[in-house]
């Protein structure tokens, strides 16, 4: 990653788009990377937190969030944002899409 000067930043143009939204690097996933059931692999979950800093975690079913408040907490998050997002549960093969299987592996309401 470059070092910026400080007249770098001096711009506007620069400024805003070196200097405050400084991008994470993009992470390919391939296949290994990505859970069958919905999700990423603990593979996948690992390059992603490697690649860029981050911090995820594996799915909470609901069997586990009953057991921990913090982890109730979590996926009642995740379900409510999960489920506004747009986008079909099926595509056009019948299949289910990686929208679909990720609230069925989180126990999401649909």
């Amino acid at each position: 990653m470059a070092i910026l000067l400080q007249d770098e930043c001096a711009d506007e143009h620069n400024y805003l788009t070196r200097c405050i939204m400084k991008k994470k690097p993009s992470v390919v996933m391939t296949k290994k990377d990505k859970n069958p059931e919905g999700g990423l692999s603990a593979a996948g979950r690992a390059k992603y937190n490697a690649a860029t800093g981050g911090n995820l975690q594996a799915p909470v079913s609901a069997k586990a969030a009953a057991k921990s408040p913090k982890k109730a907490a979590r996926r009642s998050s995740f379900c409510a944002r999960m489920s506004g997002v747009k986008g079909p549960m099926k595509d056009e093969k019948g299949k289910s899409t990686r929208k679909a299987l990720a609230l069925k592996k989180w126990d999401c309401p649909t």
